[in-house]
């Protein structure tokens, strides 16, 4: 099996972009295609010069959106049958494509997502396995009414799925990915985790979850608010 997987990387500004990029041209299983968003940026566009020349990787230019509506337009010209989103201050490692579509190939799924390590700015590990492993279905269920357990740079997801469920919601600079997640969730399509660390996911002051917290705080306290609801009723239609 060769699955097709198109590597998205929304990219502003960013001075990390060339490990992003470097990493997504080493994996194992060599991805479709790796096309760069560059949204509006100002600066570091530089760094991506040299990358062009691969025939897989595309750059593609729009004004200042925002990083969801980045990924939809990467995902509208992606040719791939799986999208993978890697953010370019991330890096993929080396069995990252292989291992989850191998393992989305196998078990019939739609989307899923994988653990991750933390790094620091310098790409120094700092934390092994850091994300949230659930015993069983209710208890990640659960975990979505609290907030979000799903690093969107670890998520791998069937093209046609955009399909069933929409695209990213572009009206939420940070929390489109949570939004998304709900929407599968309730739509019957829950991620299904892969439990290895397949992606480095750097934590540095420049980063969004930094710089804009309050907002995001707002943003997540709102999506609550619309999305607990249903989902409670499907806690308890499951036995929870």
């Amino acid at each position: 099996m060769n699955p097709k997987v198109s590597v998205i990387i929304p990219f502003y500004n960013c001075p990390y972009i060339e490990q992003a990029l470097q990493s997504a041209l080493s994996q194992s299983l060599i991805p479709y295609e790796i096309i760069v968003i560059d949204d509006g940026s100002t600066q570091n566009s530089n760094r991506i010069i040299p990358y062009l020349a691969h025939s897989h990787v595309h750059y593609l230019g729009k004004a200042n959106g925002g990083t969801a509506s980045a990924l939809n337009h990467g995902i509208l010209h992606a040719a791939g049958d799986y999208v993978a989103w890697l953010s370019s201050d991330d890096i993929f490692y080396h069995d990252k494509i292989r291992n989850q579509a191998l393992f989305m190939e196998h078990n019939g799924l739609l989307i899923s997502y994988t653990n991750f390590n933390y790094i620091n700015a310098t790409s120094q590990l700092v934390q092994l396995n850091a994300g949230a492993v659930f015993a069983n279905q209710l208890d990640f269920l659960r975990c979505f009414l609290q907030g979000n357990p799903v690093n969107g740079c670890t998520v791998m997801i069937k093209k046609e799925l955009f399909g069933a469920i929409g695209l990213f919601d572009e009206s939420l600079p940070f929390t489109h990915d949570y939004d998304l997640w709900f929407r599968a969730v309730l739509n019957g399509y829950p991620p299904v985790m892969l439990n290895q660390s397949l992606t480095g996911y750097r934590r540095h002051e420049g980063m969004g979850t930094v710089r804009h917290y309050d907002r995001i705080l707002a943003e997540v306290s709102a999506l609550k608010e619309r999305y607990s609801p249903p989902l409670r009723s499907m806690i308890a239609s499951l036995g929870g």
